[in-house]
């Protein structure tokens, strides 16, 4: 009886980080936590600017797309919170529960998800509604660490490396059912993940580069394998961004070139916050994965770039906690995340400046959207965790 006392008080002291061997001289990372809630308080300004109009066609009231988001917010700033109090080693040990959960999550919107511009990527739960590609996200980076770090001394073995690379596979090709560009971003963290565990460049040539390498060129010569995978809405987005916006104004290239005017018209310093033309019903759900756009429209050249300095700033101090992390498990978390994050900044980037092809992916802490948002700040506490439960970071 005393036994079992004793082990459980050791487990409730490991939840709430009381192993001193563990935690002893450890310190959250502060420029990380600061930047975090910065880029928050700049995605909820820009989210009332860009909503502005929205919100008053859709619920009659000016502020119901802020109300939400701040709520959200909220919610996310404290999940951040608990998740970086526990101990990652602790949270990794659920890993199965939460990438199998992802997985059925998965499966289940293909047959029951809401159907949202041709596809279906919203599952209704009725208790809770979510975007199940978003948890597989989260899942994705906790079960390739897991993964990898059991099998590291064994990375290189063919038979190891395809099981590494079919948890990631998995959800990869549910997700590209419905959402290419997410499904991109899910394999992207899971080969980066695998490619940091990789101990030469050889090992690197061998399972990254050259299966890269055959697979493009394999969908490139049998364009019918291509197409299975492809959609018509998706085809014709390629087509609209190799032909130009221009060569079809009034359908597909019509967002392109209305966010193309907005960034263009926002000049050096921009029209002012709050003054945008083209959230005014031009630019389509503006507080979206387009936001981007009316940030250059109000803010101009100058706020863009500020904006994109603390996405910069945030992925570098990423990367400092994924130096100084004293296991390869915490190494792999955090390189997941910065991974993602630096990955949908660039393809949201790009999408707004016509530098590829239109494409739902959401601006991170700046788009409206609560299940990214809040999934989002999951893995940041994990990241907060890994600079905590080990050694200080400078």
């Amino acid at each position: 009886m005393n036994k079992s006392k004793k082990k459980r008080n050791n487990i409730v002291k490991q939840m709430i980080g009381l192993n001193k061997k563990e935690s002893k001289g450890s310190s959250v990372d502060i420029t990380l936590v600061f930047t975090i809630l910065f880029l928050i308080v700049f995605g909820i300004i820009m989210i009332y600017s860009s909503s502005y109009y929205a919100s008053y066609e859709t619920y009659g009231n000016h502020i119901e797309f802020l109300k939400k988001q701040t709520l959200w917010c909220i919610i996310g700033v404290l999940s951040m919170y608990l998740i970086s109090q526990i101990p990652y080693k602790f949270i990794t040990q659920f890993w199965l529960l939460i990438y199998g959960s992802s997985i059925v999550c998965l499966i289940l919107v293909l047959f029951i998800g809401d159907e949202i511009n041709g596809a279906r990527r919203w599952l209704d739960l009725k208790i809770i509604g979510f975007q199940p590609s978003e948890l597989a996200k989260l899942a994705t980076i906790i079960a390739m660490a897991v993964a990898i770090t059991s099998t590291q001394k064994y990375i290189t073995n063919i038979k190891v490396f395809l099981l590494n690379m079919l948890i990631v596979i998995l959800p990869t090709i549910l997700i590209g059912m419905q959402n290419m560009s997410t499904a991109f971003v899910v394999f992207a963290i899971g080969s980066s993940m695998v490619f940091v565990a990789l101990p030469s460049f050889k090992a690197i040539f061998k399972f990254m580069i050259l299966p890269c390498g055959v697979l493009a060129g394999l969908l490139l010569v049998f364009n019918n394998i291509s197409s299975f995978f492809v959609k018509g809405y998706q085809m014709g987005r390629w087509e609209t961004f190799i032909n130009g916006p221009w060569s079809d104004p009034q359908g597909k290239g019509y967002q392109t070139i209305q966010s193309l005017y907005a960034v263009g018209s926002g000049g050096l310093f921009g029209k002012g916050l709050g003054y945008s033309m083209q959230k005014n019903g031009f630019i389509p759900e503006a507080h979206n994965d387009i936001i981007f756009s009316i940030v250059c429209e109000e803010l101009g050249l100058f706020g863009a770039i500020a904006l994109i300095l603390l996405f910069i700033l945030l992925i570098w101090r990423c990367m400092v906690i994924a130096s100084k992390a004293k296991n390869i498990l915490g190494l792999l978390i955090v390189s997941g995340v910065m991974v993602q994050i630096a990955i949908q900044v660039i393809i949201n980037i790009a999408v707004v400046t016509n530098s590829m092809p239109t494409t739902g992916m959401p601006l991170p802490f700046i788009s409206y959207g609560g299940s990214s948002l809040l999934f989002l700040m999951i893995e940041m506490g994990l990241v907060l965790n890994v600079s905590r439960y080990t050694q200080p970071v400078d």
